[in-house]
């Protein structure tokens, strides 16, 4: 279709420029009229630039399975499409929406490469301060961004080192107790071999020093009242039957789940002059057991420790992959264990059957880093503690996840404003007030997803809903829309 220099010039776009610049645009552009329906798709290269003449446009982002109408215009003037061709190889140039017309209408369109050459041609300086523009605060927003990282990986750190110190000093203390146990083991058996034990009451006490060791593992806690009654017991039997210092020896028989039955078919097996020794070889064994459980479990923990961490830094895996957001919230709040103290009692609330979804776990778990962190300093601001209720469930086609706290609340005149990039409630040198921003960043424009905030003195909720079909979005530029 003709050209119109004078429809061009009518345009808020356009208007400033003088005949050989109109001239220009209509040698370079063209004209042409769409019908309703599909002008280009999010995703393919981005080859030309749209001005609007006539007719209604509307732009759409893919969101999960689905197209999100994001913006609607019957403006002449309002444009889309490679309005950042002056930038060049440096950005990718694709769509990063789907532009429509639902009536026929018609476009100015200028190829991407002639845009950019009419840029630089026309406007040399304003491209130098746009492209300053954009990407200073790409490099600004990355450098901030790392920094906020950084403060939360020094954090986690320091919380992770004082989680594995307890279980490995657990584990190194008894393993130099084990040693001793074994080696007065080894004395008692000798003393044993060298006293008037039958080969047939040998034989009994192996076998109930096995039966002793398997009974040790499966032992069940008891209440405080009922361990005192039952070292009470215990105790008394080991007097009555001529054993010195038993009131020593029953805790540990108490704490593997041992009783004076157990004690009668000890007495029953040996001679009464050599039950005391026996008894004793038997504690060798119940402490020997008891110090090999505690390894285990503290070992156990530093692996889990370890597994956390690694499950939260996500270091071995794919950036964007599918994965169960249970597994990293767990991983999250194990890591956050330490920061947020015993004051603060967390109840999970998930819903177990919702599915996987894909995401950038990665980043997903910083931004439950932020969103604890920030309900743990809320609650722990005036010492008294609180509740952490994170909550999982399906809305609709997202899936809901919700951190509830139960500090003072965020007031109405500031809720407005705590997205806004360094925007902090927290005292100098605490906060950077880039937590939520990047948070609000990843939710929504990394994963197509939604980031809010109800509160009220007591209950306080964040809530991040996500597409259950995922969103993956690896380009480095905001939604492009008509403007």
């Amino acid at each position: 279709m003709p050209c119109d220099k004078v429809e061009l010039s009518s345009l808020f776009l356009f208007e400033k420029l003088d005949a050989q610049q109109l001239e220009r645009l209509c040698r370079d552009g063209r004209v042409e009229k769409f019908e309703p329906g599909q002008v280009y798709a999010e995703g393919e290269p981005a080859t030309c630039f749209y001005v609007l003449l006539e007719g209604s446009v509307v732009l759409l982002r893919r969101v999960g399975t689905e197209d999100v109408e994001i913006s609607r215009s019957s403006s002449p003037g309002v444009y889309a499409g490679a309005f950042m061709a002056y930038l060049g190889d440096r950005l990718p140039q694709i769509y990063n929406s789907t532009l429509r017309v639902t009536e026929p209408s018609r476009f100015f369109v200028l190829p991407a490469q002639s845009f950019a050459a009419i840029m630089q041609d026309w406007f040399p300086m304003a491209v130098h301060l746009l492209e300053g523009l954009f990407f200073g605060n790409k490099n600004t927003q990355e450098a901030i961004g790392q920094r906020e990282r950084l403060l939360a990986l020094g954090s986690l750190s320091a919380g992770l080192t004082h989680e594995l110190n307890n279980p490995a000093a657990a584990a190194v203390r008894a393993a130099s107790e084990l040693r001793g146990r074994v080696a007065g083991m080894r004395s008692k058996l000798r003393a044993i071999a060298a006293g008037r034990y039958e080969r047939e009451a040998l034989e009994t006490l192996i076998e109930i020093q096995e039966r002793t060791a398997e009974q040790v593992s499966k032992a069940a806690p008891l209440s405080p009242m009922e361990a005192a009654d039952r070292e009470d017991a215990l105790a008394d039997w080991l007097a009555d039957h001529g054993v010195d210092g038993g009131w020593q020896l029953a805790p540990t028989f108490v704490q593997a789940g041992l009783d004076i039955a157990w004690l009668e078919q000890v007495a029953a097996a040996v001679d009464e002059t050599v039950l005391e020794g026996a008894v004793r070889w038997l504690n060798y064994t119940v402490e020997t057991e008891l110090l090999m459980n505690e390894i285990t479990d503290s070992t156990t923990r530093i692996s889990r420790l370890l597994g956390a961490a690694k499950q939260y830094s996500q270091l071995d895996r794919a950036p964007y992959q599918v994965t169960d957001v249970h597994d990293l919230l767990d991983s999250t709040l194990l890591m956050l264990s330490g920061k947020l103290g015993s004051g603060i009692t967390v109840v999970k609330d998930y819903d177990r059957t919702l599915p996987k979804i894909p995401g950038y776990p990665g980043e997903l778990n910083q931004v439950w880093t932020n969103l604890i962190d920030n309900a743990a300093a809320a609650m722990n601001a005036d010492g008294a503690g609180g509740t952490l209720t994170v909550r999982t469930a399906r809305d609709e086609d997202r899936l809901l996840v919700e951190f509830r706290d139960t500090g003072p609340g965020i007031p109405a005149a500031i809720r407005d404003r705590i997205f806004d990039p360094f925007f902090t409630t927290k005292p100098v040198g605490e906060g950077t007030g880039l937590g939520l921003d990047i948070s609000w960043r990843i939710v929504v424009n990394k994963h197509g997803g939604d980031l809010r905030v109800e509160s009220v003195p007591g209950d306080t909720r964040f809530q991040v809903r996500l597409p259950l079909a995922g969103n993956e979005n690896t380009g480095e530029t905001d939604p492009q829309e008509p403007r």
